[in-house]
């Protein structure tokens, strides 16, 4: 494998390789890549947040990370305009759903805001384990860093 590292030290901040455009994490001194695990948690259901979240994601999957996305609370309330056409968003929010990166819709939240119907006919993953509500603590267990929105 051809591995060119960006910067230097124990721990390099980025790598390219010919396989991924950038893997953050790499130990130099054994040679080993580790993958970043973020998962972001979107609750707040304004637009204009939810833009950074998408942007993120896609930014974040881009250098190589593995990235979940949780769209929950009032961020539910979006997924219906946001899938349409017209939408101003909508074009970055095929991208998101293209590339794989929304993990699962909360059950709980989508019921309460009306979009749980939608979240299904796009095939959306929808959880709740702990109480119709996904669990960070399972993101964490899993050795993920979690943001929220």
């Amino acid at each position: 494998m051809n591995i060119t590292a960006l910067s230097f030290g124990l721990f390099a901040d980025h790598i390219k390789d010919e396989n991924m455009k950038y893997t953050n994490g790499v130990d130099l001194t054994r040679g080993l890549i580790m993958t970043r695990k973020v998962a972001l948690f979107a609750f707040n259901g304004d637009p204009n947040c939810i833009v950074h979240v998408f942007l993120n994601s896609l930014d974040m999957r881009e250098k190589g990370y593995d990235v979940r996305l949780v769209i929950e609370g009032s961020a539910t309330k979006l997924l219906e305009p946001l899938n349409d056409t017209s939408h101003p968003l909508n074009g970055l929010y095929q991208k998101v759903k293209d590339a794989g990166l929304i993990e699962c819709v909360c059950k709980a939240c989508a019921n309460k805001m009306g979009t749980l119907d939608s979240a299904m006919e796009q095939d959306l993953p929808v959880c709740g384990e702990m109480m119709g509500h996904p669990s960070i603590s399972r993101y964490l267990e899993d050795g993920y860093e979690v943001l929220t929105f």
